[in-house]
């Protein structure tokens, strides 16, 4: 039997067909999950929807800024009456200006401090907040996080204090949840070229330098975050929450 089957799972993230969201997706649904997602902005639609199209022409799209309350509302109304309940979520949603990941960390504004926080890390406990009452037979939820949130890394600025956030509020919500039998952890990638990552100056330096310098000598590739995310939704991962996984090579682990 597939790991994940008859499990339901809300997807938020998925901007194109490297997005990390994507590839947890497309295991999660490879091993028996049926998937329902949203996608950010009219920018994003058709990208997102020819691709979840793939898993079939009933599969539940919805477009949810993350920052609006009532968007979030109305994407688990319909998740509600759509599926009845919901085993599986996915936050795979970062953003900070583009000014603010340039530069010193030092000259970050208040505004750019702002977004970065409320869409890069209190989300997850909107989202959270908002799955827990369709959680009814517990249920995995899990964020993605990066490196930069425990050590510096030039040019990943407010983005890194952002994900630390992420990560203290994943265990955070990882105690409250956990009566109702609700897992909550971050999969911490090391970089893989993404929308997003494509945005951090650098970027292309830092693959050769994770190549280089972690235990594997290579970067991670999307179907190993995929295979991460669905050993973290399954029974296999029971008594695992409130941590960070990293997926990296190893690199995490290296002094110099």
């Amino acid at each position: 039997m597939s790991l994940l089957s008859g499990k339901l799972g809300l997807v938020f993230g998925v901007a194109n067909k490297r997005s990390i969201a994507w590839a947890i997706a497309q295991a999660w649904h490879k091993q028996g999950a049926k998937l329902a997602f949203t996608y950010q902005g009219d920018r994003l639609k058709e990208n997102v929807e020819e691709l979840v199209g793939t898993f079939g022409p009933d599969t539940l799209l919805m477009p949810c800024d993350v920052t609006k309350d009532d968007d979030i509302a109305t994407v688990f109304k319909s998740v509600g009456e759509k599926f009845g309940q919901l085993h599986l979520l996915l936050h795979s949603v970062a953003f900070a200006p583009k000014a603010a990941l340039e530069g010193e960390f030092v000259n970050t504004s208040r505004e750019a401090y702002r977004i970065a926080h409320d869409i890069s890390a209190y989300s997850l406990v909107a989202l959270s907040r908002a799955a827990a009452p369709l959680m009814t037979d517990g249920g995995s939820i899990m964020a993605m996080s990066y490196y930069g949130a425990e050590k510096v890394v030039p040019h990943y600025n407010v983005m890194g204090v952002a994900k630390a956030s992420l990560e203290a509020s994943t265990r955070y919500l990882a105690y409250d949840l956990g009566p109702k039998k609700i897992r909550v952890n971050c999969i911490s990638a090391g970089p893989v070229n993404t929308l997003a990552a494509r945005g951090i100056a650098g970027f292309n330096e830092m693959l050769k330098h994770y190549e280089a310098h972690a235990p594997l000598k290579r970067n991670v590739v999307p179907d190993e975050l995929g295979a991460t995310g669905v050993f973290l939704a399954s029974d296999g991962a029971a008594a695992i929450t409130g941590q960070v996984i990293y997926v990296d090579g190893g690199y995490q682990i290296m002094g110099m």
